[in-house]
């Protein structure tokens, strides 16, 4: 069992069994079918995946081809800074895209804003990425290096306000930490996907700024499983995880994140359980 099976099932267990219940509230999700897309939830989840031991994969369902998408995601808002669905490989976001192509002022679009940051070097206009990069190299014993992509002045003209919104950057005895912070999770669509991509990010970062790996904190506020996802959920937390230490190894030794791609990453070490055949997960939009 991997640290994120372990996660996984606790976090699932511990949602069908105490979960708050969304029914009657108006929730905004709804089903293609148009009826709502009801859930229960936990509020205040927070797991610590040490990323420098093992990568974060689940066992229990196959992430052997989803991990590179959760990549390429990443590396589209955080190294393409874009957001136009034609940048992007899969198709998760192709639902939210509007006339013009593009997810509107979310994501990638905010990480590409320049502000003028108060440096040890005076006053410097970056984006958040490379702010976070510069006091990576430069002011390691920062306890500012943050990103936020929650931007209320703009939050009006985003096709969907950020999920996975806020981050923090530690270096404690020359390992590189990173806290992440999420309004909201689908357990079954997206718990896996994010702790995979920012798990990929730190060691992205680390590498680079020539540090050692060391934790993720991935800090969720409202965790949930939708209703319709319940008995795909109950099957999963009952099937056997498998017996393996999953590595990420990137085949580029570059010192620039922008030269990374998906291509040079490599997942070691990992099996599934190729018992558990889900299917199509049905999406709430």
């Amino acid at each position: 069992m991997t640290q994120a099976d372990a996660y996984f099932i606790e976090t699932c267990k511990r949602i069908i069994k105490e979960g708050y219940s969304s029914e009657g509230t108006g929730v905004r999700t709804k089903w293609e079918d148009g009826n709502p897309a009801n859930y229960i939830s936990l509020v205040g989840v927070t797991n610590v995946y040490d990323v420098g031991k093992e990568f974060p994969m689940i066992t229990i369902r196959n992430n052997s081809k989803t991990v590179y998408r959760a990549i390429d995601e990443l590396l589209w808002i955080w190294q393409k800074k874009s957001n136009k669905i034609s940048e992007l490989n899969s198709h998760i976001w192709d639902q939210w895209a509007g006339e013009d192509g593009t997810i509107g002022k979310a994501y990638g679009y905010q990480m590409a804003k320049k502000y003028d940051f108060k440096t040890k070097d005076g006053i410097k206009s970056m984006d958040q990425v490379d702010y976070v990069l510069y006091l990576l190299k430069n002011d390691k014993a920062s306890r500012r290096i943050m990103t936020n992509l929650f931007n209320h002045e703009e939050l009006k003209d985003m096709n969907l306000e950020p999920c996975a919104y806020g981050t923090q950057w530690l270096v404690k005895n020359g390992k590189l930490h990173l806290i992440l912070n999420q309004r909201s999770q689908d357990m079954l669509a997206a718990n896996g996907w994010n702790t995979m991509q920012y798990a990929a990010l730190l060691c992205m970062f680390a590498q680079v700024s020539d540090l050692e790996v060391g934790t993720l904190t991935h800090n969720i506020g409202d965790c949930h499983i939708y209703d319709r996802h319940i008995p795909i959920i109950e099957e999963l937390i009952e099937a056997k995880p498998v017996d393996v230490t999953p590595k990420l190894v990137i085949n580029n030794p570059t010192k620039n994140f922008y030269e990374f791609k998906v291509e040079d990453f490599e997942i070691k070490d990992y099996d599934y359980n190729h018992d558990v055949k889900i299917g199509k997960i049905p999406v709430a939009i």
